[in-house]
This record gives structure tokens, C-alpha cells and sequence, in this order.
């Protein structure tokens, strides 16, 4: 009798163990990065997953074909931000564009640490550069490229070609970028003596880039001379000739003031850029990333 009594009550306490474990729900994945990504990412920098502040929005603007691409990912080493303004007829800019962005990602990918982001940025662009020329064979194409890295700490940033790249800090929207265009080049060439006052008034309303991956003859890209230190509540700013060209820098910095998430932010901009007047209108991105900011501890 005793045996039986000890039996059941095995059986009994058997039943209830498989019933509370199948009655424990699973805990969902987290959107975006993994768990364990995710942890990572907080060990190493303290810059937790990007989704949230970040903003990206496209207008096609008169073009039959929208040719920009931008991304943000997030690793072990930080935040990157891309944008790639694809040039070319048909598919080709879209391609170029696509390439361009793809090789920076791809590079930046394994990344644990970065600690010289110039030196990434450089033999990225460069390899972008070979990638599209191989690609495109006789076509005329490329296109411009802007990269921006956050390690929670400073920010660094790449440029070939027209893209603009600001900073929001507080309530002013700050340049950053100088940009490939024929008025940049004057003004480099008259501080230089190479060319007159006059010569160089002359070139400051043409907008023309004169340097982008893909072209023959590719020059240097453009870096900033030292990293830019954050500060908590930065907003990262990158746009394309669609949204710059229509866009005043009061204009972009009217918006960035308004309330909202910086998507949709983002969204507004756009839809000023479409509403200025104008018969003719290039492809426009707008990508706003939010600089959060780590303390030598790595924590917030």
C-alpha cells in the first residue's frame, strides 16, 4: 500500500512539472537586433539599438526612377549611416548607388572596434569605386557617397561627391560637410591663388560635383580633419541633392525644430522639398540618426 501511495504521488508531482512547463510563455525576440547582438553592442559602446532615432524618408521628385539608397546598421563598434545618391541614366545610378552602399556595409560588418574610422572610410570608398567602374563597363555612372560612424563618443564622416552632412545641436543646424561641387573647388582654388576674386564669384552658383565614385580620375574624399565630440541629444543630418536643392538650411533647420519622431521629421522634409515650386526635380533622401552618448564608464 505504501509503495502505491508513492507512486501516485510521483505521478501526480510528474504531471504538475510538465504542466507548469508548457504553461511558461516564451519571451518574444526583440525587433531589430538580436538579444545577444544587442548585449554586445551595450558591452562595447553603450549605444543601444537605433531603430528609435532614427528618420529616413525618399522623394523620387520629377525622376522616373528613384536612385538613392541610405541605411543605418548597428554593430559591436557603433552606428554607421549611409547614404548613396546613385548618377546615371536608367538603372544605372540606382546600380552605382546600390554598390556603393552595399561595399561600405559590407566592410563594416565584422567590425568589433573601429579605431581608425579614416582609414575604413578610404579603402571602402576606394573599393566602391573599382567595384562600380568594373560594373558599369562604358556607361556613364556612378555615385555620391556619404558615411557617417558614431562610437557613443565622436563622430567621424566620409563624403565623395554632393550629399550634405549636418549636425543639430540644440536649436541649430550646423554644416559639416563642404562637398565636390564646382563652387567648393573655386573657393579652395581662389584661397590658394590660383584663381582671381572675380573668377571665383563667378563659379559660387554652380552646384556641379566634380568628383564621385565611379568617374574616371576619382579624386580624394573629403574627411573631417578631427573627430566630431557628441553630445547627448545630437541629431546626424545626410541629404541629397533632391532635398538640399530645394531646402534652405533654415528651411531643414524650421522642420528639425518641430515636434515629432525624427521618421517622421524626416517625412516632413520631404514633403517640403516636393511642395517647393520647381519644374525640374532631382531624387531627394533626408536620413536623420540621434547621437546617443556614452560616458567613460560605457554607460548612459
Amino acid at each position: 500500500m505504501g509503495n502505491t501511495t508513492m507512486l501516485i504521488i510521483l505521478a501526480v508531482l510528474l504531471v504538475l512539472a510538465v504542466c507548469v512547463r508548457l504553461g511558461l510563455p516564451k519571451l518574444p525576440a526583440k525587433k531589430g537586433l538580436s538579444v545577444s547582438l544587442e548585449k554586445e553592442v551595450k558591452e562595447h559602446t553603450g549605444i543601444r539599438e537605433a531603430a528609435a532615432g532614427v528618420g529616413i524618408s525618399q522623394t523620387t521628385g520629377t525622376c522616373e526612377l528613384q536612385s538613392d539608397c541610405a541605411q543605418v546598421n548597428v554593430n559591436r563598434a557603433g552606428v554607421l549611416a549611409v547614404l548613396a545618391d546613385g548618377i546615371g541614366k536608367a538603372n544605372t545610378g540606382k546600380l552605382s548607388a546600390q554598390i556603393a552602399l552595399d561595399t561600405v556595409l559590407d566592410r563594416y560588418e565584422p567590425y568589433h572596434v573601429l579605431n581608425n574610422p579614416e582609414y575604413f572610410f578610404r579603402t571602402a570608398f576606394y573599393e566602391a569605386n573599382i567595384r562600380i567602374q568594373k560594373t558599369i563597363g562604358e556607361r556613364r555612372g556612378g555615385a555620391c557617397l556619404a558615411a557617417v560612424f558614431l562610437n557613443g563618443k565622436t563622430a567621424t564622416y566620409a563624403l565623395a561627391g554632393d550629399v550634405r552632412i549636418a549636425l543639430l545641436r540644440g536649436r541649430e543646424l550646423i554644416p559639416i560637410s563642404q562637398g565636390h561641387t564646382i563652387d567648393v573647388l573655386a573657393a579652395a582654388s581662389y584661397r590658394e591663388g590660383k584663381i582671381s576674386r572675380k573668377e571665383a564669384l563667378w563659379s559660387q552658383e554652380e552646384k556641379q560635383v566634380f568628383n564621385y565614385l565611379g568617374m574616371d580620375g576619382f579624386r580624394e574624399i573629403e574627411t573631417g580633419e578631427l573627430p566630431i565630440l557628441l553630445k547627448a541629444g545630437d541629431v546626424v543630418l545626410m541629404a541629397s541633392r533632391g532635398i538640399w536643392q530645394e531646402l534652405s538650411w533654415g528651411d531643414l533647420e524650421d522642420i528639425l525644430l518641430g515636434s515629432g519622431s525624427l521618421q517622421e521629421r524626416a517625412e516632413r522634409i520631404v514633403r517640403a522639398a516636393e511642395y517647393k515650386e520647381g519644374k525640374e526635380k532631382d531624387n531627394g533622401s533626408i536620413l536623420l540618426v540621434e547621437a546617443e552618448t556614452v560616458n567613460e564608464t560605457g554607460q548612459f
